[in-house]
């Protein structure tokens, strides 16, 4: 039977570079929308009973597509959200890579435990729930997208997407990969609809669990709405992530490392290094590095390959990271480079850095979700530490020392979801990845995180 769908609104997808627009999508009402949960929830009937190799079997074949296609798919990535196409081409391979690693690892990671409780037999179980609801950002349409599905999926459930308005090509492309790979009719749907009827989701009855990647204000929304309707919830929230360097640190790898980082995306990555805190012996060597860094970057078209990087998404985007360092700077921090757009025209936001920075000033308590760099000097480790603990966020951290003995007792005291120990902070499908803090609660990825939409069900047998 045809579902007859009023339309009422049209999404727009915008290339950022060009500022034109690239497609629009139609949105779709609530009895539209609760007739595709219902198709989910009934897929999930089927989907739950197969056998996690039978699922595994068509995420490898997801695999193989996203592999065969990563150049289209890359594109499409660039031209809706503005990263270079090197970033959008290894977001797909990494794509790729997840779910060959569910697809081989869900049967180990899922086996039941079995406890000694003075009987003949308890174990521990994994079974899935439902539908889970995802709403998820723009910044890797496909990863974060995939990140959250895949093990979800490989565990029984079936998943349901809120995409963001300004990538929802990405959203189609993503749910026609599912049925280009065989998958069961509507065990992955993607709800073309408005943020205002996102709450409807979380309340329909068929709906088991919701995972949101985004601001913490988002997540405060969503999260309160889960609690209302008493929906298992995970929370990826935003960072105002800590780059400590300490004195003895590889110093040349540690720079670059840092830039890379901050910059990857063009400085639109929740996990990104965010504040850089760096030990006064080495503190002016270090700036002066990094501003040679920063102003050594070409910025210009995302499509060719020796651009360093491409606009920011959206205007707002820009007029919001343009607002936090102008702030900051009328209350006494410095710019040593950038601090302004390229032109009145473009979505371009010039790599920047900035010192004399304080508490009490949006770049140091707020995530800056854009190239912005803020370096922060610390006396010793001690102090370091205490700088990277100040914030409300907690997703995570990187530190830099060769005493790896010192660097474990640091990154004990560290409160953030992670500790990379010389290296950038990043995700992958072998650890879990998720926050503390304000940066929210839940893990996504790993043992830890295809667990966190099961029923962790006691079995007890006498």
């Amino acid at each position: 039977m045809p579902i007859f769908v009023e339309i009422f609104k049209k999404m727009e997808s915008i290339n950022p570079y060009s500022q034109e627009i690239i497609a629009r999508y139609d949105e779709i009402d609530a009895l539209a929308m609760n007739v595709l949960i219902d198709q989910n929830h009934q897929a999930f009937s089927h989907w739950r009973t197969l056998k996690y190799k039978q699922r595994g079997t068509y995420f490898k074949k997801m695999a193989h597509l996203l592999r065969e296609k990563k150049q289209e798919l890359g594109t499409l990535i660039t031209l809706e959200m503005g990263k270079i196409i090197g970033e959008s081409v290894a977001e797909i391979e990494k794509c790729a890579w997840l779910c060959d690693y569910y697809a081989d690892s869900t049967e180990n990671l899922l086996q039941p435990e079995y406890y000694d409780a003075d009987v003949s037999s308890s174990y521990v179980r994994f079974d899935p729930i439902g539908p889970v609801y995802g709403i998820m950002p723009w910044n890797f349409p496909f990863w974060q997208v995939l990140r959250a599905a895949v093990p979800t999926m490989m565990a029984g459930n079936t998943f349901l997407l809120k995409h963001a308005p300004n990538v929802q090509g990405c959203a189609h492309a993503i749910e026609a990969l599912f049925n280009e790979a065989g998958f069961p009719d509507s065990v992955f749907t993607n709800l073309v609809i408005p943020v205002e009827l996102s709450d409807q989701v979380i309340a329909n009855p068929l709906v088991q669990g919701v995972t949101l990647t985004g601001s913490r204000r988002a997540g405060q929304a969503v999260a309160a709405a889960a609690g209302r309707y008493l929906k298992k919830s995970v929370m990826e929230l935003g960072g105002s992530d800590p780059y400590i360097v300490l004195a003895d640190a590889q110093f040349n790898e540690s720079c670059k490392t840092g830039v890379c980082s901050r910059m990857l995306n063009g400085g639109q990555v929740c996990i990104a290094a965010k504040r850089f805190i760096v030990e006064e012996r080495i503190l002016d060597q270090f700036i002066e590095e990094q501003k040679a860094l920063l102003e050594n970057m070409w910025l210009g078209d995302p499509m060719q390959e020796t651009t360093d990087m491409g606009p920011m998404a959206r205007a707002d985007l820009l007029e919001g990271i343009e607002k936090q360092v102008n702030e900051s700077v009328k209350m006494g921090a410095t710019v040593l480079t950038g601090g302004s757009r390229i032109d009145d025209k473009s979505w371009f936001y010039k790599p920047t850095l900035l010192i004399d920075v304080k508490k009490g000033m949006p770049v140091y308590d707020e995530e800056t979700f854009g190239p912005v760099s803020v370096v922060i000097p610390a006396k010793d480790p001690e102090e370091a530490v205490r700088i990277a603990n100040d914030t409300i966020y907690g997703l995570g951290a990187s530190l830099w020392t060769q005493d790896i003995a010192l660097a474990e007792k640091l990154a004990a005291r560290l409160e953030a979801g992670a500790v990379f120990i010389n290296g950038m902070t990043k995700s992958d499908p072998r650890l879990p990845f998720g926050g503390s803090k304000q940066s929210g609660f839940g893990r996504e990825l790993s043992n830890y995180g295809i667990k966190e939409f099961t029923n962790i069900k006691t079995v007890w047998i006498k």
